[in-house]
């Protein structure tokens, strides 16, 4: 891949302070090699190069929690209680076949480009993301989902497992990685989560896990009560036998949380919850748009982050929110926990690289890290700063993104 020049009225590296009339170099490696003011950056004559006077290059974009399986359902599954609209959506995927499944996920990624998302960590049982991820020459973790809610499944569960991660390892590289998740509480016995945490560990997977999403999750081990009880009830399936733990209490004491583990959502949590989540050093993809949309609350994000804990932003699906937007994510959250437009552009580049374990390669303009970037079309008012103009933006406003140097989105009249 040749070398190549980006340049543009703002370049917000995120580890450092935005630079007015600023410029990338990319070397051929797709790396980057150098980003300053326009005069500081060299300007090789056999380089291509481009121009955006009116918009902002930022770090390519961070979604810490995708379904990209799940694309093209978004507005297909109605509105209701929660533990109902999860099986309206199992009910939905069941009529979607494998070649469906990689088209949909296929579909996800360029729409993510097109959002100017360039990593992902996603989730599904498919096996489709990472296959996606691989074809396109794409960027992210892919969680490979197992469920099994009665304690008799352990083994069917993770033969099933197993076998599915040894099929998918092929398609890593050395930007796709495979992961494992026990899916959620609701959907996973005690013995299937210690399980599959100490055979992923084993296999130097990192886990995720649905933790504390829904007051019916928080009802179904607190007091073995509510929907998701009720439908284990008609299942067959034993209820929590010792009823009165949290669901992140609950992960703990199956040997769950770690370093390695990104919990995703985290609404119904407490004080204790959190001091259990940062002592085991996990990770927080925290979806405030999903949140809110299927009414469990709103998690505690400015505790979590005075807490120490490594949180970044995931959009969820396009069945829970319509649109990958990652801008609107951010906003979200700024209104939610009162936080600088510096520290919410943060949660969706170097913040969400961390969380991932990343943060080394992504994340940040900053030579020697991937050139993945996301060139922002900024609005009308100069008179705002740079990064509170970013934060006003949305999907739409992207015009070009880059993943390793590689121009994998741009707009035709851009």
């Amino acid at each position: 891949m040749p070398a190549y020049r980006l340049s543009a009225g703002w370049v917000v590296p995120v580890e450092g302070p935005p630079i007015a009339d600023a410029a990338v170099l990319i070397d051929p490696d797709g790396r980057i090699a150098r980003v300053g003011p326009e005069a500081e950056v060299p300007m090789p004559s056999d380089v291509p190069a481009r121009r955006f006077p009116e918009a902002a290059i930022i770090p390519g974009l961070v979604n810490v929690h995708t379904h990209l399986e799940l694309t093209g359902f978004a507005g297909q599954v109605e509105d209701a209680e929660f533990a109902v609209w999860i099986r309206r959506l199992r009910e939905l995927k069941e009529r979607r076949g494998p070649d469906e499944y990689r088209a949909a996920a296929r579909q996800g990624v360029v729409d993510c480009w097109a959002a100017g998302i360039t990593t992902v960590a996603d989730t599904g049982d498919s096996g489709a993301a990472i296959q996606a991820l691989a074809a396109e020459g794409g960027s992210g973790i892919a969680y490979q989902e197992v469920f099994g809610p009665h304690p008799d499944q352990v083994e069917a569960s993770m033969a099933g497992l197993e076998t599915r991660v040894t099929q998918l390892r092929r398609f890593e590289s050395d930007r796709v990685r495979l992961g494992v998740s026990p899916h959620a509480p609701y959907t996973v016995s005690g013995a299937l989560y210690r399980a599959a945490a100490r055979w992923a560990r084993g296999e130097g997977l990192p886990l995720a896990v649905h933790l504390a999403e829904s007051p019916a999750e928080v009802e179904l081990l607190g007091a073995a009560a509510g929907p998701f009880a009720e439908a284990w009830r008609r299942r067959g399936i034993p209820l929590p036998s010792e009823p009165g733990c949290s669901p992140v209490a609950w992960l703990e004491a199956h040997d769950v949380l770690g370093a390695e583990t990104l919990c995703i959502h985290t609404v119904q949590i407490e004080p204790s919850d959190i001091v259990r989540l940062a002592s085991a050093g996990c990770a927080i993809a925290h979806c405030p748009i999903s949140n809110r949309r299927h009414g469990h609350g709103a998690a505690p994000l400015a505790s979590l982050l005075a807490a120490g804990l490594r949180v970044g932003i995931g959009t969820d699906s396009v069945a829970s929110v319509g649109q990958l937007d990652l801008f609107a994510e951010a906003r979200a959250a700024r209104e939610l926990a009162a936080l600088s437009a510096e520290v919410a552009l943060e949660l969706v580049t170097l913040a969400g690289a961390r969380a991932l374990g990343l943060e080394t390669a992504i994340g940040s303009l900053r030579s020697g890290k991937w050139a993945d970037l996301t060139v922002v079309r900024l609005g009308s008012d100069i008179r705002a700063a740079p990064v509170e103009r970013l934060l006003r933006s949305n999907a739409n406003d992207v015009v070009a993104t880059f993943l390793g140097g590689r121009q994998v989105y741009g707009r035709t009249n851009g």
